[in-house]
Formats: structure tokens, C-alpha cells, sequence
């Protein structure tokens, strides 16, 4: 049988419908975003990811040209000027064809500008894309124990220590940077003395002071991630980017993304899940057994009907926690209940889509074992599930 997913750019079977949340404006946006994911995005997966290969100039440059870098930024300087719902939906539809670019436009839309007007035109323009480099060997999700120091020294600031999980590190224009330049003050939080610093560098280098050593993970290909080590990296006093509060609140502006964040890994895991299920639904047409394509068995057809309702569950509750997020509405839980039902869901149904495959879906022939791949990091990043569960129960447990 020769493979083929012939007429899935036009697939509708898990796309999203007309609903409260999703004018006809959002509709064609996000038409627009599934034609390029598949006509554009999933060929080069399909050649580049076996490779480990990283996301091409090429490709960059087309999300540039959509305008997929500058979504959330203002027609002031250059960007779209939309919300986080359109955000989502259009990083889903990209981590249908590769999460990897659905992730790389997250290094845009304003990280690291600092309220520069001139670096949020660059940004929207695709110029200005970035590598954030937060956790730490020792710092994952218990982020406030980040041991990354930066002592000032007349003009400068000397950064030491070691980053770990920078995605597009070398690649970069930018490092967005947490270090601690102070010990936590009496009566304060573990995260008091922690600030972001913006480090500019060239494209496809590391500045002096910075060395890296690739990761070498079983997946989440386009983007190599790197482990960084800072050893009396120097950068101006101005590197400190003000956030407008007192001096060692700079964790709590890093926090400020965690919301759109977490809505944004939510539509990537529904991205990925959408892509196994769509992905067996050819095949189970194509596929003949006893005489019969196994798409006729009622044992797939059911299971096909479960995985389906089951990614469109927890697109509903994506969509809802970024409409909220728009609205300029608290919206830590919600934001949280959709990273952890979407990334679980995600894990779930790309394993049973495996499954559909059978023996195929186990070799590199087909995308399925990508999807699986992908989606159990969704499960990880931006919060592992196990912190999402903690956030919810202690709203749920809150006096």
C-alpha cells in the first residue's frame, strides 16, 4: 500500500466549528494558518524530522511574511494587534503540521522587547526571535531557585552560572535571561533578587562569556535545545530590563506569560492530537485487511469517534481559558485546566491513533510516532502536569 494523506489540507473532521468564540474572522484566519500548516509546514516535517533537522530560513521567513511573529503585537509597530485566541488557534494549527514552528513563533510576538518600540517592530517583522533562558539544572518548575548570578560592575553586568532547556539558543538574536542580583530580603519570597536581563547576540553564535552544549532529546525536532554555560558573560547596566517595579521583582513579569503560555501549549497538544487522529483517519481508509479496509471495523470507527470528541473537549477549554485571558480576566485556573486536560488528551489519543496503525505506526514511515513523540512533551513544558493539578487544587482548597 502506498501512502497518502491526499485532500487532509481540506480535512474538517476535527477542525474547529463556528462557535461563540470563534468569529468568521478568527474562522479565516485560522483556514489560512491549516492550508499553509499543510501545504507548507508538514512536507518539511515529513523530510526534516527524521533528520533531527532544524525549522529552514526558508520557513522562517514565510511565518514572517504571514505575520505569525508580531500576532500579539500592536498595528502600532508593525504586528497584527490580536489576542491570545488568535494566537491559539493559529499555533494549533501549526503544531498539526510541526509543533516545532508552532513553538518558535512563541521567541516573537514581544518576548524580549522590554517596551522597546523598535525592538517590537523587529520582533513583528520576524527579526527579532529569541531563546529564553529561565530554568537551570536545578530550577525547573521550582523556577524561584534559580541560581544564575549577575553582579554589577561599573557599567556592566557579569553574568555566571548554567541555563538549561534554551530552545533556539544559538540561533537566536537574543537571550531573555533570569538571574539573581541579590539574595532574597527579609520577609520576602525565595524569587526576591531574581531580574530578566536582555542579552543581544549574533544569529548562529554565542557571545563571549557563553558556551552550549546541545540536548539530545527523543523529540521536539526543528529547535535544537541547548544546556548554556555563563561563565563571566558581561553585558551593558541597561541589559537589566525595567519592569516598572521595585528593583529584584523581575520573576514576577517572567510570570506574566505563564497564561498565554500555558493556552499556547494547550493549542500545540491539540494541534499534535488533531494530526494523529487526522492522520489515521486516511489510513484507515486506505488500509485493507480480510478483505476490508479496517476503517469498515467497528472496533476503529469507535475508537476514532472517542479520540476525536476527546481533542475537541479540550479545545473548548483552551478556547474558553484564552477568551478569558483577552477579556482581562483572572484566569490562573482556567489557563491551567487547559494545559493539563489538552496536553494529557494529546498524549492519550496520539498513542491510540498509534495504535490504529498498528506494527506501521511504530517505524518512521508514517508521522504518527512524531505526533506521540511531541505530544508526551506537552505534557512537561510550561508546567508539568503535576504543577498544573497543584494550581487548580489549591484554588479548589483555598479558604
Amino acid at each position: 500500500m502506498t501512502w497518502s494523506r491526499k485532500n487532509l489540507a481540506d480535512v474538517e473532521t476535527l477542525a474547529p466549528a463556528a462557535s461563540v468564540y470563534l468569529t468568521p474572522e478568527r474562522l479565516e484566519l485560522q483556514a489560512t494558518a491549516r492550508r499553509f500548516a499543510m501545504e507548507e509546514v508538514l512536507p518539511v516535517a515529513d523530510e526534516l524530522d527524521p533528520q533531527r533537522g532544524e525549522i529552514p530560513d526558508e520557513l522562517l521567513a514565510r511565518l514572517a511574511e504571514l505575520d505569525y511573529f508580531g500576532i500579539m503585537i500592536d498595528r502600532e509597530h508593525g504586528g497584527l494587534g490580536l489576542g491570545v485566541l488568535e494566537y491559539a488557534l493559529i499555533c494549533e494549527e501549526l503544531a498539526r503540521g510541526w509543533m516545532s514552528v508552532a513553538s518558535i513563533i512563541a521567541r516573537g510576538n514581544g518576548t524580549g522587547c522590554a517596551g522597546r518600540p523598535d525592538l517590537l517592530a523587529r520582533s513583528a517583522r520576524g527579526e527579532w526571535i529569541g531563546g529564553i533562558a529561565f530554568s537551570e539544572p536545578s530550577a525547573g518548575s521550582d523556577l524561584a531557585n534559580v541560581g544564575c548570578s549577575a553582579e554589577r560592575d561599573g557599567d556592566e553586568w557579569v553574568i555566571s552560572g548554567t541555563k538549561r532547556w534554551v530552545g533556539h539558543a544559538k540561533r537566536a538574536d537574543f537571550l531573555h535571561l533570569l538571574a539573581r542580583t541579590r539574595e532574597p530580603r527579609e520577609g520576602h519570597g525565595r524569587s526576591d533578587g531574581l531580574e530578566l536581563f536582555l542579552v543581544e547576540k549574533a544569529r548562529g553564535s554565542f557571545p563571549d562569556g557563553v558556551s552550549g552544549t546541545p540536548i539530545d532529546k527523543i523529540g521536539y525536532y526543528g529547535l535544537t535545545t541547548w544546556e548554556l554555560t555563563l561563565d563571566g558573560l558581561r553585558v551593558p547596566v541597561d541589559a537589566l530590563q525595567d519592569t516598572g517595579q521595585d528593583e529584584g521583582q523581575g520573576f514576577k513579569e517572567s510570570l506574566r506569560w505563564l497564561g498565554p503560555a500555558r493556552v499556547q501549549t494547550a493549542a500545540r497538544a491539540v494541534g499534535l492530537a488533531r494530526g494523529a487522529v487526522e492522520d489515521a483517519i486516511a489510513y484507515v481508509k486506505q488500509r485493507v485487511q480480510f478483505g476490508h479496509p479496517i476503517g469498515d471495523q467497528q472496533v476503529i470507527r469507535h475508537a476514532l469517534a472517542d479520540l476525536a470528541s476527546e481533542a475537541e473537549a479540550a479545545r473548548q477549554l483552551y478556547l474558553h481559558a484564552a477568551w478569558l485571558v483577552d477579556s482581562g480576566v483572572a484566569a490562573d485556573v482556567e489557563t491551567s485546566q487547559a494545559k493539563l486536560v489538552a496536553s494529557e488528551t494529546a498524549e492519550r489519543v496520539t498513542s491510540q491513533a498509534l495504535q490504529i496503525f498498528g506494527g506501521n505506526g511504530y517505524t518512521t514511515e508514517y508521522s504518527a510516532e512524531r505526533y506521540w513523540r511531541d505530544a508526551r512533551l506537552t505534557t512537561i513544558f510550561e508546567g508539568t502536569s503535576e504543577i498544573q493539578r497543584k494550581i487548580v487544587s489549591d484554588a479548589l482548597l483555598a479558604d
